[in-house]
């Protein structure tokens, strides 16, 4: 069984968090190796191992089928409700939002800096972000509405505060956003609460990467680095696709995932095509909305699009072993060649390659591969010009016929 997680992030017009959908296709991620994931979820216990599997992020705040609402629902409680009922219909198992606790966040200068963007929601950077930010009881307002639509919820802890409140919340796991991704005080009381995480790398070198790693791994084993740069929107040439089959080789014990910031879905799919196990990208209601992450985010056709598109090459991936399928077999019996007889041979005749040909021939004879194999072997009946031969007729051949 493969267990898919698309984490889309949802750009909502009026709020600057970041909401999540957690989307579990299937609740087992299954790992050719050990379990990847094993955790307990509003009575349901999803287990993620590590194997060529895919998760499917869908703009909001979760592992498998997520959705990230982030900034865009405007700091309207209403539109972020909108925004996890949008997350369920499209698909997404987990909403995911920002959780900021901001004094802990921001120093004072910073939130004090006048902030004239057109994207502002205040004078000051801090009346922006407050703006933004969701009260204690108003997420388990919206903790509580995405259980009665039937989706998982999450956030981002963008602080260790907000961690912890995270942590009280009991959401199903941890998104790391780049910005604390070299914060090594905070991933380590974070990986210390022992809850899934996934880990952005935008911003950072391999070399950050590596110490995240072991970092994380010696007090959490349950974790997910997701390749990421941090523009909005992002260019296709800097995207580095090709960092994920290098994180494949330096942590092959961790499932590989895409964060996306880029227009339409072509990408996100080459991710996913490229072993990516976790996809997350933005969502938007509508990307003209006040907001500078509405331009990188998805509207609903697009997000819509992007899980078929998914769930199609989660389809196409296969097992990776190379054989015959059954639904080749239509073709084989009608296409597929044989061995025949360039000359008549009678019986008791050593064969040698001269007398030996290819054809699609009827009956099925024995398979061009074996060719060289009869060479040296007696017939034991006569064989007619043109005609097929047959593994019976082939002394000490007992290979049988493909089907």
């Amino acid at each position: 069984m493969w267990n898919f997680l698309l984490l889309l992030q949802t750009v909502d017009p009026h709020s600057s968090k970041t909401d999540v959908h957690f989307g579990v296709t299937k609740y087992t991620w299954l790992s050719s190796k050990n379990v990847f994931f094993s955790f307990k979820i509003l009575q349901y216990y999803i287990t993620i191992t590590n194997v060529p599997s895919l998760h499917l992020l869908f703009f909001s705040s979760v592992f498998h089928s997520d959705k990230e609402i982030g900034q865009n629902h405007q700091g309207d409680i209403e539109i972020a409700k909108k925004m996890i009922k949008m997350a369920k219909d499209c698909g997404a198992d987990c909403a995911k939002f920002q959780k900021s606790e901001l004094e802990y966040k921001f120093n004072k200068r910073a939130l004090a800096r006048p902030y004239t963007s057109k994207q502002s929601w205040g004078k000051t950077y801090g009346e922006h972000k407050r703006h933004l930010e969701f009260s204690h009881i108003q997420y388990v307002e919206l903790q509580n509405y995405a259980k009665e639509v039937g989706i998982f919820f999450t956030a981002s802890g963008m602080d260790e505060m907000a961690v912890e409140f995270l942590h009280e919340l009991d959401v199903p796991f941890f998104k790391v956003g780049s910005g604390d991704t070299n914060n090594f005080p905070y991933l380590e009381k974070t990986a210390k609460k022992g809850r899934p995480m996934v880990v952005s790398s935008g911003m950072q070198s391999m070399e950050t990467m590596r110490r995240v790693y072991q970092t994380v791994k010696k007090h959490n084993q349950n974790f997910c680095i997701l390749q990421c740069t941090s523009a909005y929107p992002l260019e296709a040439e800097d995207v580095n696709l090709r960092v994920i089959a290098e994180y494949q080789k330096e942590f092959p014990d961790i499932p590989i995932g895409y964060s996306g910031h880029e227009s339409g879905v072509h990408i996100s799919v080459a991710a996913v095509a490229l072993g990516a196990k976790v996809i997350e990208r933005h969502v938007t209601l509508d990307k003209s909305w006040k907001g500078s992450d509405h331009e990188a985010s998805l509207e609903p056709p697009e997000l819509t699009e992007l899980v078929k598109a998914i769930r199609l090459v989660e389809r196409s991936l296969g097992t990776g072993i190379k054989q015959m399928l059954p639904c080749e077999k239509p073709c084989h019996d009608k296409l597929g060649k044989s061995v025949v007889a360039k000359v008549a041979i009678p019986k008791g005749t050593v064969l040698s390659m001269d007398m030996l040909g290819v054809k699609v021939g009827e009956p099925k004879g024995v398979p061009p591969e074996d060719i060289f194999q009869l060479v040296g072997k007696a017939v034991t009946e006569d064989v007619e010009e043109d005609e097929s031969i047959t593994p019976d007729v082939v002394e000490s051949y007992g290979k049988k016929i493909k089907c």
